[in-house]
């Protein structure tokens, strides 16, 4: 239910961007929000609080966010709570930035190796991501993973390229027990 609701809040955002040509405009102050937001959580505590009514939490979001960000965004925010959303509100930020982002074609990958890649290869990396994808630009995440032996994983939303020594050892390991020998 949860992801239905970011579909549907991120959706109505990103087509009212569209419409308007504020699309720019709405995307980073959705950045600006979200980073207020992990900066302070306590705030989403308060604004999760059970004991607190919704015409109060609706005046909170208009003192806290007035002069940071557009009356469209505000309102937006507001319409959430006023849809008891709220605890959605991480979600909903998330998909719409993702809908922008796939919009303007900008990727995000993420790169598993064992050992630390050193700039060069990081750029050589993202260059070839760029040449064999359909992205203007990439947003790369690095993480390491011994357990990889040697060569790379490299994750882009739901494609996955595994070429690491472990998965490939893996793939060795099973064909051998399915081998069934023979007696001479």
């Amino acid at each position: 239910m949860a992801k239905l609701a970011a579909a549907t809040y991120s959706e109505a955002l990103f087509e009212t961007g569209i419409e308007d040509g504020t699309l720019d405009t709405l995307y980073e102050e959705a950045l600006t929000v979200q980073q207020i937001l992990k900066d302070n959580p306590d705030f989403s505590r308060l604004m999760n609080h059970p004991k607190i009514l919704r015409e109060e939490k609706e005046q909170i979001i208009e003192s806290v966010f007035k002069g940071r960000i557009s009356d469209e965004f505000a309102g937006f925010l507001k319409l959430i709570v006023t849809n008891k959303r709220y605890p959605e509100i991480d979600h909903i930020l998330e998909s719409f930035v993702l809908k922008v982002k796939e919009h303007k074609k900008i990727g995000i990958a993420y790169v598993t190796t064992p050992l630390e890649l050193t700039d060069t290869q990081k750029q050589a990396v993202k260059d070839r991501l760029l040449k064999t994808t359909d992205y203007v630009s990439m947003e790369m995440n690095y993480m390491l993973d011994k357990s990889l032996i040697g060569g790379m994983v490299i994750r882009i939303g739901d494609r996955v390229v595994d070429s690491s020594i472990k998965t490939k050892l893996e793939g060795i390991e099973k064909e051998l027990k399915s081998i069934q020998l023979k007696r001479a």
